[in-house]
């Protein structure tokens, strides 16, 4: 029976009112198991994806999806405008704009005046991608990525707009789509979760917005398909450690024991989180071991560690995030999400933005570099960008060194690289100045449409009955896959 069809089976009135307040969906180690795995060998697959899925043979088996919360602008990273430097300080023509909504934190100015990017761009490798002075890495991986300059959403501020990148709806309460995978496709992983989350520190002084575990959560499917954050200081997950005087052998013994009494309690209750809660528990005792070997990047060569830059071993960080999604991908993790804030950059834009991109520009390259040789890359599709884009107007004062660039959903870059994306590929056109797209749009449910496909997944058919309705990760009107951007 798929997990879908058994929870509503046992689900009654009495666990829905107690799971609306009292559920166990924020344990800390939720981990991604479909049965109790007690006394299970270890050749068995704990985590199994659903009967029928993949829908077809994947392109990637894998997803590393790095979100850059707060919106980098793509004026400056990736759309190349030459020709905003002879409108400088002019206005923005009515006729670009042409009516569209901006936000209350630049309604009330008196101008729009346009604000051309201070940085250089350059023609990047075999397929003269143009990429900005900012991100020299990135440069290096130019022939390895398709760059997407046509994505748009509705979405005008981060909160909703964060919640639609990840779960496609701006309402909280929708699965993310690390959820919707570990649900549908399960793990390849007995010791790891399917679904794991990083979010590292950020350079200081920057304008950061808040992170929400909805952008992790699974929403209305089980907790167990929750993300599982790893902490960036201390210990990687909480009690990862037995106390003194408690061994393995005796938690093997007290999780047998507290097991029995969990079974009890599903055969007595039928509420099917008990379930969730005896699968947290395994998964918590088999992270014991594989966490700090996970963690212990002692094995890496010199020249790996020196590839992510100089704070790969500085935990937390945005590199350390990086190589670790790595090693989560050769352990059969499905999926890994690095959510890095402080893009919000609404003043100071060219100092501020300069030292997001010196954290990950480096770490981001070497993370694709490091998949690629090491055969990985070609099953695991790694995804860049932000929840919206930038607009081509300062936002407040305007020198030619200095400006700011306020919320713009209509146009952003975004590029996907490896498993079943085309290589080297400029996909999608804005207009002369970045603020409306005329060429190839995607919208955000076409890009999650399009990972969903690569990852084998028929977006239409990955669906979960909720409040009466077939829930989908991709909303209720049909998407489209962007096929022109695949292998």
């Amino acid at each position: 029976m798929q997990p879908a069809l058994e929870y509503h089976r046992l689900a009654n009135r009495r666990q829905f009112l107690n799971s609306a307040g009292l559920g166990i969906g924020g344990l800390a180690l939720s981990s991604l198991l479909q049965s109790n795995v007690q006394g299970a060998s270890e050749q068995q697959q704990v985590h199994p994806a659903l009967p029928g899925l993949p829908h077809f043979a994947p392109r990637a088996k894998h997803l590393v999806y790095l979100h850059t919360n707060g919106a980098p602008s793509q004026l400056d990273l990736f759309d190349y405008k030459p020709g905003l430097h002879k409108y400088f300080d002019q206005e923005l023509p009515d006729s670009v704009r042409n009516g569209q909504r901006i936000t209350t934190m630049t309604s009330g100015q008196a101008r729009f005046p346009v604000a051309p990017s201070r940085f250089n761009f350059k023609p990047c490798g075999k397929s003269g991608m143009m990429m900005s002075e900012l991100v020299p890495y990135m440069q290096e991986i130019a022939d390895d990525i398709t760059m997407i300059k046509s994505v748009t959403t509705e979405a005008i501020n981060h909160d909703p707009a964060c919640t639609f990148v990840m779960t496609g709806s701006e309402i909280p309460g929708k699965p993310s789509l690390g959820s919707w995978l570990s649900y549908g496709l399960g793990s390849e992983s007995n010791d790891l979760p399917a679904f794991v989350v990083f979010t590292p520190t950020f350079p200081a002084g920057s304008q950061a917005q808040a992170l929400f575990t909805r952008m992790w959560s699974s929403g209305f499917l089980s907790s167990k398909y929750d993300g599982v954050a790893l902490r960036g200081a201390g210990d990687p997950v909480l009690y990862i450690k037995n106390p003194p005087g408690v061994n393995s052998s005796d938690r093997r013994t007290m999780l047998d024991a507290l097991n029995k009494l969990n079974e009890q309690t599903l055969q007595r209750f039928g509420d099917p989180e008990t379930q969730t809660r005896i699968s947290q528990y395994e998964m918590a005792f088999r992270m014991q071991s594989s966490v700090p070997d996970l963690v212990d990047l002692s094995g890496e060569t010199k020249q790996t560690l020196e590839m992510y830059g100089p704070n790969v071993e500085k935990k937390g960080t945005f590199a350390s995030s990086a190589i670790l999604a790595r090693r989560m991908i050769e352990r059969g993790v499905r999926c890994v999400q690095v959510l890095h804030r402080g893009w919000d950059q609404h003043n100071n834009l060219p100092k501020l933005i300069k030292n997001q991109c010196m954290d990950v520009d480096q770490p981001t390259a070497a993370l694709i570099k490091d998949l690629k040789q090491r055969g990985l890359l070609e099953d695991t599709l790694v995804v860049f960008g932000g929840e919206f884009g930038r607009t081509v107007y300062s936002q407040g004062t305007l020198t030619k060194e200095n400006y700011g660039r306020d919320h713009h959903p209509r146009n952003f870059c975004m590029w996907m690289a490896g498993g079943g994306v085309k290589a080297g590929l400029t996909y999608g056109e804005t207009d002369d100045f970045s603020y409306n797209v005329v060429e190839n749009p995607v919208h955000l449910n076409d890009l999650n449409a399009t990972i969903l496909h690569c990852m084998g997944i028929d977006d239409r058919r990955l669906s979960f009955k909720f409040q009466g309705l077939d829930q989908r990760l991709t909303g209720v009107e049909p998407p489209k896959v962007v096929i022109d951007i695949l292998t």
